[in-house]
């Protein structure tokens, strides 16, 4: 009996709704194991390096694993010395954020009635029925340390048994595939090795040209607000602008004026022009080819499902969902959608004449 396109149509619409429900329910599993798998394919050129020159391979991962601990822990004593002298100015800071939240609450009792008093019990009642703030992040804490040392585990074993997962991967596709098949494992890394090692740069440039802006318009702790402008980097589109708005209101709390606000937006619009124009197709280019739209809906995806994990991981696993799609004839309509329009464009000579000196 034939199926009609109707049932076609509910048994995909059936697939996809159960595809995403296992990804919601197997988030505490795939968002480590996810993480580790792109991170490992980042450190991958390093350890084929370490073993050409004798290394073992899991001497070649655990230096790989140290080199990303080293990172890390350089970006978290950078922003805790930061965090430290921003705390210097701890007692004015409190009266600048007292002073605002009282002219928010005569705000809110004018337009809307609620008296000060009744605002309190609303956000004491909050607080309570949400089982108190430091249990949450007390709980929040320890359920970050325990991804982070599964993620080290699942990288460790991911780079030391890739010959072996690749060699599984081809003896379930038929022999006269193999060859194609091999050719897409190859681009996958590549895509999330390119995607990763450009947003490692970019963040890098970000944190001088927002350090140097900052200084000059005369932000206080301008290296922890750069960095943090940078690092939100991550969420691609309103990174730079959450963390341009934060910046603002800090600088508002430390008793900057109107002029300092202008000139904080006026290095915010600077560097934007400068990441889209230069940074971008000199830095990233075209190695993620994602439209725009697809971009953005699988953002929002990723942050349905797995938060803020989802919306890191998205574009990569995008970038790879459309190097699979390309190659398997059955889906290149979903490759095709996914990808950007192609057009003929005359390469812009400022951008091939500075990669020229990088080559």
């Amino acid at each position: 009996m034939k199926s009609t396109p109707l049932a076609k149509a509910a048994l995909i619409l059936i697939l996809v709704f159960a595809l995403f429900a296992g990804l919601y329910f197997a988030k505490p599993f795939l968002v480590p194991f996810a993480l580790a798998a792109i991170l490992s394919m980042l450190f991958l050129p390093i350890s084929r390096k370490l073993e050409k020159r004798g290394v073992h391979k899991a001497i070649a991962s655990l230096c790989c694993i140290l080199l990303l601990l080293t990172v890390f822990a350089g970006i978290i004593g950078l922003v805790s010395w930061q965090v430290t002298t921003l705390m210097e100015d701890k007692a004015k800071l409190e009266r600048q954020v007292k002073k605002g939240i009282t002219s928010l609450q005569k705000t809110i009792d004018k337009k809307l009635g609620v008296a000060p008093k009744e605002q309190e019990e609303i956000i004491t009642k909050q607080t309570e029925s949400s089982g108190g703030i430091g249990g949450t992040i007390l709980l929040s804490f320890t359920s970050i340390i325990v991804d982070s040392i599964l993620m080290l585990v699942y990288i460790f074993f991911l780079m030391l048994t890739r010959s072996h997962i690749k060699q599984a991967i081809l003896r379930m596709v038929p022999e006269q595939r193999k060859q194609k098949t091999e050719q897409v494992i190859t681009d996958s890394t590549n895509i999330a090795q390119k995607y990763l090692s450009g947003l490692g740069a970019m963040i890098f440039c970000l944190w001088v040209m927002y350090g140097i802006g900052f200084s000059i318009v005369g932000v206080k702790n301008a290296v922890f607000f750069a960095v943090l402008c940078g690092l939100l980097e991550i969420i691609p589109f309103l990174g730079n602008l959450l963390g341009t708005t934060i910046t603002i209101l800090m600088a508002v709390a430390q008793g900057g004026d109107v002029t300092m606000v202008l000139g904080i937006v006026i290095v915010y619009a600077l560097v934007q022009f400068l990441q889209g124009n230069v940074l971008e197709p000199l830095i990233v280019g075209a190695e993620v080819n994602i439209n725009a739209l697809s971009t953005i809906i699988v953002l929002v995806i990723g942050d349905l499902l797995w938060g803020i994990p989802g919306v890191i991981l998205a574009i990569p696993l995008l970038g790879i969902t459309k190097v699979i799609c390309d190659n398997v004839e059955g889906l290149k309509p979903i490759g095709f959608l996914i990808g950007q329009e192609k057009k003929a464009r005359k390469p812009n000579k400022l951008i091939e004449k500075v990669k020229g000196w990088f080559k």
